[in-house]
């Protein structure tokens, strides 16, 4: 009697191990290029679940009135699930987001809290002084270029130097930013990025590739999103968007098996928006 029983449990616990593998492997099939040119996971099982939960984090952050695009945080959101997904990020929970299709006199550097859903920072941030005057349109991971880099990177240990203190960054996409640690592209303080040269409509100065901020912010948000926490620089530059091998990335986002495993219930109103919302811009 209890070898049929323990025999019973076996059979039952290889079933429902075995239907979960299946519904897991069924969830990153396809790919949808629906979100300007940003391509999407989109398996039968996911898509759903991460428009759900995108959508509600930009909303209940008001990051549209904050002037951070749908598809801006869209792609953000994808890389940091893609780096969590292959448990590079120590710090788990923190975007920050250098949103380069801004002028630079608009607050386009956002670090976000995914899990509280709030706004911890939303300053100025400089760019390289070769990338552009208010506006940064070209990007390069060349030593002595004097531009910024494009892509997700990686944030990690502060030292103190000549700009004060400052965070080192790691790249994570290779030819794109896997040579901003041996660049020197650091996050800093910086005099020459305030609020005053915005409200007087003067360009912001600009770095030699460092994403510098303002000096009286600087300490603060280092020591917030320091060691180990995902770092995104975008532009809408066509190469990246159809080379990068993050934002390409065909896999399961590990919110959206939370979302399944709990079995949320997506209300049916939500689940009707979430998937037209792709196109937002």
């Amino acid at each position: 009697m209890k070898k049929k029983l323990l025999l019973a449990c076996a059979a039952c616990v290889v079933f429902f191990s075995s239907m979960l593998t299946v519904k897991n492997n069924n969830t990153a099939d396809t790919i949808s290029n629906n979100n300007n040119g940003i391509a999407v996971t989109s398996g039968t099982d996911n898509s759903l679940e991460v428009n759900y939960w995108i959508d509600s984090l930009y909303q209940s952050m008001n990051l549209n009135a904050k002037g951070l695009s749908r598809s801006v945080f869209f792609s953000a959101c994808k890389g940091y699930e893609y780096l969590l997904s292959q448990n590079k990020l120590l710090k788990q929970g923190l975007l920050t987001i250098c949103d380069y299709s801004q002028s630079s006199s608009k607050k386009r550097l956002f670090v976000l809290d995914l899990i509280q859903r709030k706004i911890l920072f939303n300053t100025y941030v400089a760019h390289g002084k070769n990338s552009g005057n208010d506006y940064a349109t070209s990007f390069s991971n060349s030593d002595d270029s004097h531009k910024s880099s494009l892509g997700f990177m990686i944030t990690a240990e502060t030292y103190n130097g000549d700009n004060g203190y400052s965070m080192r960054l790691d790249g994570m996409e290779n030819g794109f930013n896997d040579n901003v640690r041996t660049r020197s592209i650091v996050m800093h303080g910086s005099d020459y990025v305030n609020a005053e040269r915005a409200l007087n409509g003067t360009m912001m100065g600009r770095s030699f590739g460092c994403p510098a901020v303002p000096s009286s912010e600087v300490k603060n948000i280092i020591n917030c999103i320091k060691e180990g926490s995902c770092f995104f620089n975008y532009y809408p530059d066509k190469y990246y968007t159809q080379a990068s091998k993050i934002i390409n990335a065909n896999f399961v986002w590990p919110v959206a098996q939370s979302i399944q495993l709990a079995a949320v219930k997506i209300p049916d109103t939500l689940a009707r928006l979430s998937l037209p919302a792709m196109n937002a811009n």
